[in-house]
C-alpha cells in the first residue's frame, strides 16, 4: 500500500453507498455492496468490529437482534459462531442465509473491482482502541499488495478507536465522525491526525465546509437522501456524500466482478 498523499487529488468518488445498499438489501453484507455496485457506485462505507477472538467483521449494532437470527452482543461470540448466523432473513425472503461477512472477503470484492471503501470503525463498548489497532493491522495486510489502489478511509466516532488505528497503521486515512458539531472538534481532528471530518448532513453548512477546508481537510456527509440537500451540499463543496438513495443518486455503471 501507497502512503496516503494528503497534498494529492482527494482519490475518493464523492458519492458512497451506506452500509453497502443498506437499504434495498440487508445492510452490512456482500448482496449489498453487489446491489449497490449495480446502480454504478464505487464507493461504499460499512461497520467494522470485532469478534470475542479477534476477528474483523461487518456488523452496524453491538447488539445482534436487528439484522441477524441471532441475539445478546456480537462482540462475546467468536467468529465460528457469528459465521453461522442469517443476516438476511430480517429484510426479506429474498436475501434469507445472507451471512455475516468478514472484512477479509469484503476487502477481496473491493479490491478485486477497484472500489474505495470507508471502514467506520464500530467497536463494542470498552474495546475502542483494540479495535482500532486490530482493523488497522488487519487493513495493512489485506491492501498490502494494491500499490496503485487508494486506501481505504477509516473513520469512527471513538476517538480512541481512531487514535489505535494511527498507531498500527499510520499511513492509512482517518476521519472523525461526528453527528454534532462538539467544542474542539476540528482541533480533536486535527490532534488524531484526520484527513477528513464525517459529519451528519444537518450540521453542516457552507461555512462550517469552507472552515473544515481551511484546516487542509475534506468534509464528507451522512446520510443523505433528499434531492434538494444533497444540491445544497454540493454547491457549498462538500466532497463525499453517503447515501441510502443508491436508486436515485446513481452514478456511471461499471462492470464488477464477484
Amino acid at each position: 500500500m501507497l502512503p496516503f498523499d494528503a497534498g494529492a487529488a482527494w482519490p475518493y468518488p464523492r458519492w458512497i453507498a451506506h452500509r453497502g445498499a443498506g437499504k434495498l438489501a440487508p445492510e452490512n453484507t456482500l448482496a449489498a455492496f453487489r446491489h449497490g455496485a449495480s446502480y454504478g457506485y464505487r464507493a461504499f462505507e460499512c461497520d467494522v468490529k470485532l469478534s470475542a477472538d479477534g476477528v474483523p467483521f461487518l456488523l452496524h449494532d453491538a447488539t445482534l437482534e436487528r439484522t441477524t437470527n441471532g441475539a445478546g452482543t456480537a462482540g462475546d461470540l467468536r467468529w465460528e459462531d457469528l459465521s453461522r448466523l442469517d443476516a438476511g432473513s430480517w429484510h426479506s425472503r429474498h436475501f434469507a442465509g445472507e451471512p455475516l461477512p468478514r472484512l477479509d472477503a469484503i476487502a477481496a470484492y473491493v479490491m478485486r473491482n477497484g472500489f474505495a471503501l470507508n471502514i467506520e470503525i464500530k467497536p463494542t463498548p470498552g474495546t475502542e482502541r483494540r479495535t482500532g489497532e486490530v482493523v488497522g493491522q488487519q487493513v495493512l495486510r489485506l491492501w498490502a499488495s494494491r500499490h496503485q489502489a487508494p486506501p481505504p478511509l477509516f473513520s469512527s466516532f471513538q476517538p480512541a478507536a481512531l487514535a489505535g488505528a494511527r498507531d498500527t497503521a499510520p499511513e492509512v486515512p482517518r476521519a472523525l465522525l461526528l453527528d454534532s458539531l462538539r467544542e474542539g472538534w476540528l482541533d480533536e481532528a486535527l490532534a488524531l491526525g484526520c484527513v477528513a471530518v464525517v459529519a451528519n448532513h444537518r450540521a453542516l453548512d457552507a461555512a462550517v465546509i469552507a472552515r473544515i477546508h481551511g484546516a487542509g481537510l475534506r468534509a464528507l456527509c451522512y446520510t443523505v437522501n433528499d434531492g434538494d440537500a444533497a444540491r445544497q451540499l454540493e454547491a457549498a463543496g462538500i466532497d463525499g456524500v453517503i447515501t441510502d438513495a443508491v436508486d436515485r443518486f446513481a452514478p456511471v455503471a461499471h462492470g464488477t466482478a464477484d
